[in-house]
C-alpha cells in the first residue's frame, strides 16, 4: 500500500523507522534471491518470466486488448509453473534458510567424527586411488539421508578400512554408487544419488563428481570421491569441489568440513610425525 500513495507522500512516509525497515527486509530478500539463482539454470528462466511481466504490462497500458486478454488468461498458471521450474533452487533455498535457523541444541547432532574414525576414509581413498578405482563416500551431517539409505543396500556395520576396499573392489556387486556414512557406521552401499544440474560444471567430471555435488547441494553432506579414470581424490561441500588431494590434505579438508578441532588434529599429527599442510582448493565449480 505504500508504493500507492503520491510521490512527496511516500518520501514522508519512508522516513519512517517501520516502513525503512519494511524496505530493507524488502531488497535483502530480493538479493538473497537473485544470489540463489545466478549462474543457474534458473537465472534465463526468471528473466523470462520477467519479460513476459513486462510484454503483459505494455498490452495493459497501450490498451493491446486481444494481447493482454491471451497473457492474462497465461497469468493464472504462472505461480505452479514457478513452483514446477523452479522446484530444486525452492528446496536448495528452504534448506538453506533451515540451516541457518536451527536450533542450538541440534546444531552438532549427527556427522562428528572423532579422532582416527575418519582415517579410515582417508586410508581407503588414497589405496583405492593409487589403484584408480572409482569410489564415492558420503558423509551424513545434520540433515539425514535416509531417503538415500533406504534406496540403496543397507549394511550398518563398523566403518574401516577393509570393508571400504571390498565394497568398492570392481569385483564385488555394491561397488557401483555410494557408501553413505551414519556417524561411526557405514549405513548403506551401492546408494544412488541425485546429480547436480549446474550448467557451469567442467565436462571433465563425470558421474561420481556430479553426484557428489547434487547430493551437497541438497543437505550438508561431505562426500570424498576417487576418479576411476585420473586416480584423483576429491572433497565436495556445499556444491564445491577441491580436487587433486593427498592424504595430508585430505585429512584437513575432512577435519575442517566436520569441525574437528584444529588443535586435537595438530596433536595428533605431530605424534605421527606428519608434517603441517594447508589445503589448497585445486579446482572449483
Amino acid at each position: 500500500m505504500l508504493l500507492l500513495l503520491p510521490y512527496t507522500e511516500y518520501l514522508g512516509r519512508l522516513s519512517e523507522p517501520r516502513n525503512v525497515a519494511d524496505v530493507i527486509l524488502v531488497f535483502l530478500l530480493v538479493y538473497a534471491v537473485l544470489k540463489l539463482v545466478r549462474g543457474t539454470r534458473a537465472a534465463p528462466m526468471a528473466a523470462a518470466i520477467g519479460a513476459f511481466a513486462l510484454l503483459y504490462w505494455l498490452a495493459v497500458k497501450q490498451d493491446l486488448a486481444t494481447l493482454a486478454f491471451i497473457l492474462r488468461g497465461a497469468l493464472l498458471y504462472i505461480g505452479v509453473a514457478i513452483i514446477v521450474l523452479f522446484q530444486n533452487e525452492i528446496r536448495q533455498a528452504l534448506i538453506t534458510f533451515g540451516n541457518r535457523f536451527r536450533l542450538p541444541f541440534t546444531q552438532k547432532h549427527l556427522g562428528q567424527f572423532g579422532e582416527g574414525v575418519y582415517d579410515e576414509i582417508i586410508l581407503a581413498a588414497t589405496t583405492l586411488s593409487s589403484t584408480k578405482t572409482g569410489a564415492l563416500i558420503v558423509i551424513e551431517r545434520n540433515i539425514g539421508l535416509k531417503n538415500i539409505i533406504d534406496g540403496g543396500v543397507k549394511l550398518d556395520a563398523d566403518l574401516s578400512y577393509d570393508l571400504l576396499i571390498s565394497i568398492f573392489n570392481t569385483e564385488s556387486p555394491l561397488h557401483d554408487g555410494a557408501v553413505v556414512v551414519r556417524r561411526h557406521r557405514v549405513a548403506a552401499a551401492s546408494c544412488f544419488l541425485p546429480l547436480t544440474l549446474n550448467p557451469r560444471l567442467s565436462r571433465d567430471l563425470g558421474t561420481r563428481h556430479r553426484a557428489a555435488l547434487g547430493v551437497t547441494e541438497d543437505t550438508d553432506a561431505v562426500a570424498v570421491v576417487v576418479s576411476e579414470e585420473s586416480g584423483l581424490i576429491s572433497i565436495v561441500q556445499r556444491g564445491e569441489i577441491r580436487r587433486g588431494l593427498d592424504a595430508p590434505k585430505l585429512r584437513a579438508a575432512i577435519s575442517a568440513a566436520l569441525e574437528v578441532s584444529p588443535k586435537r588434529e595438530k596433536t595428533k599429527q605431530i605424534e605421527k610425525g606428519e608434517p603441517e599442510v594447508e589445503t589448497e582448493e585445486v579446482a572449483s565449480v
